[in-house]
């Protein structure tokens, strides 16, 4: 099944747009995992086990695993993914965006390693960058457009495309990935809640493209405004993703986070839901 296939059947059996987001910080773990071992792959998959059912994706974030020397963590909590819950995708959030050879060895990271369905990429060095990732004929190729961070407006707003009809270089990245890079019809582009009419603009761009959304939660994106600008035409076509929010629901961090987490992520599907009509 390809990643495609697989978000659209896990869009539907979990009637849902919500990405769970996997950003562990052990500062905020309960206190009955400090000093494990094994405590950011418990972690994560007490979260996972919570929060599956009102889930259409997962994403783990490479740099806070990376950063805890949890590597080996991260591809068990892969492992656990695709074993108990096969039917949600598993996003790599890695933002890799490099030349040739490079960029082959970051594909095999990501889609053999980590087995992800599919894995944030950064465009600004090109097609060829993004082109080793794509030779994986199933998985996803989700590339950084209009991100949810206020400083993207350094680069994302300049006005690119010559002197007919320039465009801001975030509308020319979705055009591009639209009409052009999607061979395999794999790709998606991130896209902020933070920015609602950028979002809507993108959509009108790329019809039912997918989007990877962050932005809401712990960042305040607004959750009506969000479904409003970026829902496809069949109320569908986002993965919208919440972190931290859902993650460290229980601030006093005891051995209920991961029902505090379920309960989080149930409300924020049906605030999402609720919009989608």
């Amino acid at each position: 099944m390809t990643f495609i296939d697989k978000l659209s059947a896990a869009w539907k059996a979990n009637n849902s747009l919500l990405c769970v987001g996997l950003d562990p910080d052990i500062k905020r773990f309960p206190a009955h995992l400090q000093g494990k071992p094994d405590a950011v792959f418990e972690f994560c998959k007490a979260i996972v086990d919570a929060t599956a059912p009102f889930a259409c994706a997962f994403k783990p974030q490479i740099a806070y695993f990376a950063a805890l020397r949890a590597e080996d963590q991260l591809e068990a909590i892969c492992g656990y993914l695709r074993e108990k819950h096969p039917q949600i995708p598993l996003i790599l959030d890695a933002k890799r965006g490099d030349i040739g050879a490079t960029a082959e060895q970051y594909a095999r990271e990501a889609f053999e390693r980590y087995n992800a369905d599919a894995v944030t990429l950064n465009p600004y060095m090109g097609y060829d960058t993004v082109a080793p990732f794509l030779e994986w004929k199933d998985r996803g190729a989700i590339i950084l457009c209009r991100t949810s961070n206020p400083g993207g407006s350094d680069l994302q707003f300049l006005m690119v495309g010559g002197q007919e009809k320039p465009v801001p270089l975030y509308q020319h990245v979705a055009r591009l990935v639209a009409e052009e890079w999607n061979t395999n019809g794999q790709c998606a582009l991130v896209v902020g809640a933070t920015f609602p009419r950028e979002l809507a603009e993108v959509r009108t761009i790329v019809c039912d493209l997918p989007l990877l959304v962050p932005g809401i939660g712990a960042q305040g994106g607004d959750i009506q405004a969000t479904v409003a600008a970026g829902k496809s035409s069949d109320g569908t076509g986002m993965m919208i993703n919440s972190s931290r929010a859902i993650l460290y629901a229980k601030p006093e961090a005891d051995e209920d986070f991961a029902q505090a987490a379920r309960r989080v992520a149930a409300a924020t599907c049906d605030a999402i839901n609720s919009y989608r009509i």
